[in-house]
């Protein structure tokens, strides 16, 4: 099965070279590209791409705004939003916007391949160890200090042993090492973690650790 891929930055040689090296894996084609957020808004609406590598900094509307109304529109695309610097302001606000991870623009092509495969299988991008930097750098933030009462009132859906779970992912553990912790098949940790996406309505394990910073059941530290 080829992942579709599309292709939003408002650079030529940042498309160009992201192209070149996805097209040259045998699983990925990209299949459009678009100079700023509004076009890739109207691109993902028409080509329907499995991925979209998603810049923040873009002219007309920005990668933030872009992604919240692909997410809006419930697209299936998911989006991987692509930043210079690893704690780059606005990534944290992407995520809270619906995107799945984020990848670094110096990534090699390796790690470009691998994070598009990541994602376009339904998975978090980011590595445990990032996903808990990055989250608890940003939950720091004034805007994102108190969260709104329904996501304090949305974990309440939960079982007690599924928050225990939610509480898990935001700190960074892999289902392997959630089993490990609850001493529980992997197979279990899948089902509780299906379960709880499903309950709050979020789109993989990234949103649910923003969720869990979010509804103060982990503070940063």
């Amino acid at each position: 099965m080829t992942i579709r891929v599309l292709i939003a930055d408002d650079q030529m040689m940042v498309r160009e070279g992201f192209s070149v090296l996805l097209n040259a894996m045998p699983d990925i084609e990209v299949v459009g590209e678009a100079v700023n957020g509004r076009e890739a808004v109207e691109q993902v609406r028409r080509l329907a791409p499995d991925v979209v590598l998603m810049d923040i900094r873009m002219p007309e509307l920005n990668g933030i705004e872009a992604t919240r109304e692909i997410v809006a529109a419930d697209a299936t695309a998911k989006v991987l939003v692509l930043t210079t610097f690893d704690l780059d302001e606005y990534v944290y606000q992407a995520l809270r916007a619906g995107a799945s991870g984020f990848l670094l623009k110096d990534a090699s092509a390796r790690q470009l391949a691998d994070g598009v495969r990541v994602v376009a299988a339904g998975e978090a991008l980011l590595a445990p160890s990032v996903t808990r930097r990055l989250i608890t750098e940003f939950s720091r933030l004034p805007d994102v200090r108190r969260p709104p009462q329904a996501a304090q009132a949305a974990y309440g859906d939960l079982t007690e042993r599924e928050t225990e779970v939610l509480v898990l992912i935001a700190q960074g553990l892999s289902n392997g090492e959630i089993a490990e912790r609850l001493v529980v098949a992997e197979s279990t940790t899948k089902t509780h973690v299906s379960r709880i996406l499903v309950k709050l309505g979020l789109r993989d394990r990234t949103q649910a650790a923003v969720f869990a910073y979010e509804a103060r059941l982990v503070t940063p530290g």
